[in-house]
């Protein structure tokens, strides 16, 4: 072969390899750009919770951010299992995300036979936001105190009722936890989910339950159906700062509720900083905490991933501590 023929075979072999390498490049950007397509926030309850108006919100900002469409889709029933479940199974690419309440960490603790493992089948992203619960009364109760309100339930416990959202709910235990630093009895009615709850407490069907800060609970205490006599937090809430905490009366008794991110385990670590940083971005936004504030009372937390985590394993020492002392079941 000439040397001429030599160096134009040099030359196209050359050149062919960097076509390749410029092509091999760009089907890796192509791989690696988040997202690729419409991701789907699945949040195990139905529209009009907390977990789901907080996905709502994320899902504008991140559809914004991230030039892709976040679509909500609400999975409810079997205490949240259904959606949740979903997630567990989906491709850990991002595409698919939950959204959900802090009954994530306590289904384990109380539902048998899981379809999933809450710390194996899924990745933290971020503890978005947390609520402090109220402790409402009947207003036929005329009770005004935390006080005033163990003294009638050491009094008449049976003949009153809590209303609970559902038997593994964050408020259910919350007042599990109450019944047992004041050494009260009462029964309890497990409705399906807070929208039923709240009702049957206007209706004075139960006369007791712990709640949200916000909407139509505090309408209700307006119109003197309803009375407040304590909230959950350890410090008084700067939306109510003429509450006091329960702690004030039984000291160290803090209960909140959370909503918080989550992706199938396998996620890309890459795709996790992606979401949470452009989360951070969304809450860090303008009038975003008086939003949250005005969603029954919430607190933006904003948390890492590690911190989720973490959440999660004390809420289940705490909860799991709890349920084996009060032979608690989710009968």
């Amino acid at each position: 072969m000439s040397r001429g023929r030599v160096s134009e075979s040099i030359c196209l072999f050359l050149a062919l390899a960097a076509m390749s390498a410029m092509a091999q490049g760009a089907t890796q950007a192509v791989a690696q750009a988040y997202p690729g397509k419409v991701v789907r926030i699945v949040v195990p309850a139905s529209p009009g919770g907390a977990s789901d108006i907080v996905a709502r919100v994320l899902a504008t900002g991140l559809a914004t951010l991230l030039n892709q469409p976040f679509i909500v889709e609400n999975r409810g029933g079997a205490a949240g299992l259904i959606g949740t479940q979903l997630v567990a199974q989906a491709t850990p690419d991002g595409h698919t995300l939950l959204v959900t309440f802090d009954s994530f960490g306590i289904n384990p603790l109380l539902l048998k036979n899981l379809p999933y493992d809450t710390t194996r089948d899924f990745a933290p992203v971020m503890q978005v936001s947390r609520y402090p619960h109220a402790l409402y009364v009947h207003s036929s109760l005329a009770v005004k105190t935390v006080r005033e309100f163990v003294a009638l339930a050491r009094q008449k416990g049976a003949a009153m009722n809590l209303g609970s959202p559902g038997p593994a709910s964050s408020n259910r235990l919350a007042f599990e936890l109450f019944k047992d630093v004041a050494g009260i009895e009462m029964g309890t009615v497990h409705y399906k989910g807070g929208g039923p709850t709240r009702l049957a407490m206007i209706s004075g069907e139960v006369q007791v339950m712990l709640g949200s800060l916000g909407g139509i609970m505090q309408q209700n205490v307006k119109n003197g159906k309803l009375t407040v006599v304590g909230v959950s937090s350890l410090t008084r809430s700067p939306l109510h700062p003429e509450l006091p905490t329960i702690a004030e009366t039984y000291p160290g008794y803090e209960t909140q509720s959370w909503v918080g991110m989550f992706a199938p385990a396998g996620i890309p670590r890459r795709i996790i900083g992606q979401l949470h940083a452009t989360l951070v971005k969304i809450l860090d936004g303008p009038g975003m905490k008086d939003r949250f504030e005005a969603m029954d009372g919430a607190e933006i937390v904003a948390g890492t991933p590690e911190a989720l985590a973490q959440r999660l394993r004390e809420d289940q020492l705490k909860w799991g501590s709890l349920i084996r002392k009060q032979k608690i079941t989710a009968d």
